[in-house]
């Protein structure tokens, strides 16, 4: 459940760090010849071209319900994520594996690498600007849950990915930053090119995980287990129940679907259940503000 994230904004974030980010190292890595920098400058630009994805993706899942898609693009914003996550692979992980293997077999000097350390010691605040924006929102959706357990439980594929790629940034900063001091202080440029091959590597494990957590949007989960937890715990609580048989999920972006099979308690008239169950469906969108359809199903058993 989105709690009141708006992912849109931590997308922005990162939008605007890595563009100006972007530019700074495409210009150190002229200057400098370093293999590391300009593994980090594609790096960015995947980035930045991720962000714009999710943009999109974000847009195109507001579009409201059609007589095709009864229940809205919603999905959509886990079509564009995966997509994200593959590019994060692809053009981000494999292209710095090549840079810098190429650099390890055709190695080159370092040109001015204090310019270098310049520009990764910008990026790392850009990026933890970035990385602050990300987790205000995260923050307010993950509540006792710790950031791991937040990111495998999430349903929120914007926020996960914005987390893999700003988290994947500031480590291949660092990583950047240190294959440079140490390819300056110790006159091997073989550092450089190892910095570049572990940054791809951490650009792919990032994507892989990232695309493991979209990929069950995609195919379609339900709400976090605490979340339904608490849904049958309220219905469980309402006077008109005498006992919930069964609540499935299922999320479509940031709306929920929820279809409920429950004993009522006797109403005493068609008309009253009727009544009851509309009094449950208010109070439980009401309690839970992204379910847009509730499906209520009296029954005697499951």
């Amino acid at each position: 459940m989105s709690g009141g994230a708006n992912p849109g904004k931590a997308v922005l974030y990162a939008l605007g760090a890595n563009a100006a980010i972007a530019v700074a190292k495409y210009a150190a890595a002229a200057i400098t010849g370093s293999g590391a920098m300009m593994a980090e400058a594609v790096h960015s630009t995947a980035d930045c071209g991720n962000q714009l994805l999710l943009l999109l993706g974000l847009k195109r899942s507001k579009r409201p319900p059609s007589l095709d898609y009864p229940l809205g693009y919603g999905k959509e914003t886990y079509f564009w994520s995966f997509l994200v996550a593959i590019m994060l692979f692809s053009v981000g992980g494999l292209f710095s594996i090549y840079e810098g293997w190429h650099k390890l077999h055709a190695p080159e000097a370092l040109n001015r690498p204090f310019i270098a350390l310049g520009v990764l010691a910008f990026g790392i605040v850009a990026e933890s600007f970035s990385m602050w924006g990300c987790l205000r929102e995260v923050n307010l959706v993950r509540g006792e849950q710790n950031l791991w357990q937040w990111f495998k439980a999430s349903r929120n594929a914007e926020l996960v990915v914005i987390f893999g790629e700003d988290l994947s940034a500031l480590l291949g900063l660092t990583l950047a930053f240190g294959a440079v001091v140490l390819a300056m202080t110790t006159g091997n440029v073989m550092w450089d090119a190892l910095g570049g091959i572990a940054i791809g590597v951490l650009l792919i494990v990032v994507a892989v995980l990232v695309g493991v957590e979209v990929k069950a949007l995609l195919v379609g989960e339900g709400v976090e287990p605490r979340v339904r937890k608490e849904m049958v715990a309220f219905l469980e609580s309402r006077d008109e129940i005498e006992r919930v048989l069964n609540v499935l999920t299922l999320h479509m972006g940031a709306d929920v679907m929820v279809a409920v099979k429950a004993r009522m308690k006797p109403q005493g008239s068609e008309e009253g259940l009727v009544r009851a169950i509309n009094a449950a469906e208010v109070a439980f969108r009401a309690r839970f503000p992204d379910v847009q359809w509730i499906f209520f199903e009296p029954d005697l058993e499951d």
